[in-house]
């Protein structure tokens, strides 16, 4: 699956408030233009949608994720190792040991300039994470995870753009 081929993510956003999957579309398309050459990884459980970006196809090597939730509705543009990257308009929340996020009400109040500024941070910290050059892949989007399937029966979907 490519960025134009949207069937797998519209199947997994139809429990989603129209706008919430219209801010999820917009934000898909958001991180995409800055990083084509990045990997899609795909998460879908119970209780969430999770996109994320990668340099390979581990989520340890996320540049930047979006997950929305399915109890709220409340959808988060964040970063894997968000407690590495400078905030200092302190913006991201989370008090975890690594994820930080911003919540997207809309798509309007997004800031779109300093979030690339932290998505362009993030992928420099993810290529220096990267121990195995060989691990780098690009332009694919990979389904992880799907509710209902135990993940170890699940074989990872790997589609080439």
């Amino acid at each position: 699956m490519s960025k134009e081929q949207t069937k797998d993510i519209e199947q997994f956003l139809e429990s989603f408030d129209k706008e919430v999957i219209d801010i999820v579309m917009w934000l898909r398309e958001f991180a995409w233009k800055l990083y084509p050459q990045a990997n899609e990884l795909i998460y879908e459980n119970y209780n969430a949608l999770s996109l994320g970006w990668s340099v390979t196809d581990k989520v340890g090597h996320n540049i930047c994720s979006i997950a929305v939730y399915r109890a709220n509705q409340n959808v988060h543009f964040g970063f894997y190792w968000g407690n590495e990257l400078s905030d200092p308009d302190h913006i991201l929340l989370g008090e975890g040991v690594q994820y930080r996020y911003i919540l997207v009400p809309d798509k309007k109040k997004f800031p779109k300039v300093y979030i690339t500024k932290l998505i362009h941070q993030a992928y420099a910290n993810a290529l220096a994470k990267v121990k195995d050059p060989k691990q780098i892949m690009q332009g694919q989007t990979i389904v992880k995870s799907i509710a209902g399937k135990k993940r170890e029966k699940t074989k990872p979907k790997i589609v080439k753009k």
